[in-house]
């Protein structure tokens, strides 16, 4: 309800909406509310529609279109601000490349470390195919070293025994044990 002093009080009804309510009070005050509120945001959607249409021709004109309403000056101005893009371009593409080719070396770099390392494993497989097999003339037909064991494992086979299936002591092959000190 708004007083005879034009302040509104609290009023609730189910019969009148907000809108009536204000419209109440704009009239009880002698102020039109929606009027101005209109107006202002009138003129805040002018604002932005010449922003809008101020960019749209800067970008033409970067395109190389609507150059015809541009004198010497402005003309010069926007030569002076492609030349900036386009050096801020390329720094940006510069930048891109390096980080792509830092990238690759990084992955060369990983690539050759793999080849060394296979090389270096196959090298050592061609010194020793049999995995530390040694065949030796003299007593013993052949030795098998274990490194980390620290010991050495020798057979000697007799040519007689070509269908024996398992070793056995006194007949055919011995297996002697080594230990290295």
């Amino acid at each position: 309800m708004i007083s005879s002093t034009g302040k509104l009080h609290e009023f609730i009804s189910p019969s009148i909406t907000t809108k009536q309510l204000f419209d109440l009070y704009q009239k009880t005050v002698g102020v039109d509310l929606w009027n101005s509120h209109y107006e202002k945001m009138q003129e805040q959607l002018r604002k932005l529609k010449d922003v809008n249409r101020n960019l749209r021709r800067e970008i033409r004109q970067r395109m190389g279109e609507s150059l015809n309403d541009l004198n010497y000056e402005k003309l010069e101005e926007l030569m002076e601000n492609v030349d900036n893009s386009l050096k801020l371009i390329r720094e940006r593409k510069y930048k891109v490349i390096g980080n792509q080719i830092e990238t690759f070396k990084k992955k060369v770099r990983n690539v050759e470390e793999i080849r060394r390392n296979l090389l270096l494993e196959f090298d050592a497989r061609q010194e020793d195919p049999y995995g530390g097999l040694v065949e030796q003339e003299g007593d013993y037909n052949s030795m098998l070293g274990f490194p980390n064991g620290g010991s050495i494992l020798a057979l000697r086979l007799q040519p007689n025994n070509h269908h024996h299936h398992h070793l056995h002591s006194g007949g055919g092959s011995d297996i002697t044990t080594f230990g290295l000190a």
